[in-house]
């Protein structure tokens, strides 16, 4: 009694089909962290008119170093759109917040149930896995809030937030700063519907 030989291409095709499911699980992950900043304006108002900008000071904070991560970031954001920094006179002012909070992390504690055939034979197999937390078990959430005033009336205009998780400072914070603010402002000016 012989049994029969697999070819290559059944293994090759098995391979790209793991592959390709590896792929779209890994899509999913990355899509699922990224966070969509979001706006808010006055439908009514012509964004069209304003070309030069001043920044309002922020009242202190207990962050000084973030918050001239922000202030500097955006300031180059919109330099770089092409707006021009002015200290008088300005078209539209802009201000900022930000906020720090806690965010409890997954406990990577996890059950799995699964079933399959092979051959003739079934079988079932029942299995669980447990993460071990390595470091804290919360992350840091920043929000920043970016608002964009009118100079005459100093009524809001123009509202973007978003956020980024860290745990650290240092460049990878500064890197994530910029990032979520270019992301912030590249909705600014809104564009009409």
């Amino acid at each position: 009694m012989t049994t029969p030989q697999r070819s290559g291409k059944f293994f090759t095709q098995k391979i790209a089909h793991y592959q390709f499911i590896t792929l779209i699980c890994s899509l999913l992950l990355l899509t699922s962290c990224t966070v969509k900043p979001k706006q808010d304006y006055d439908v009514n108002y012509d964004f069209s008119v304003l070309k030069t900008f001043s920044q309002l000071t922020v009242k202190q904070t207990d962050d000084p170093l973030t918050a001239d991560r922000i202030n500097a970031e955006i300031k180059q954001t919109l330099l770089n759109q092409g707006y021009v920094f002015t200290k008088d006179n300005a078209d539209f002012l802009v201000s900022y917040a930000f906020f720090t909070e806690d965010e409890e992390q997954d406990s990577g504690l996890s059950f799995g149930l699964g079933s399959g055939t092979w051959g003739a034979n079934g079988g079932l197999i029942v299995g669980t896995s447990m993460g071990i937390p390595l470091g804290s078990d919360t992350a840091k959430i920043q929000t920043i809030q970016i608002d964009i005033l009118d100079p005459a009336s100093k009524r809001l205009i123009w509202r973007g937030t978003s956020q980024y998780r860290y745990d650290q400072g240092g460049e990878y914070k500064v890197k994530s700063i910029q990032q979520t603010i270019i992301a912030i402002l590249g909705q600014f000016p809104p564009k009409k519907e």
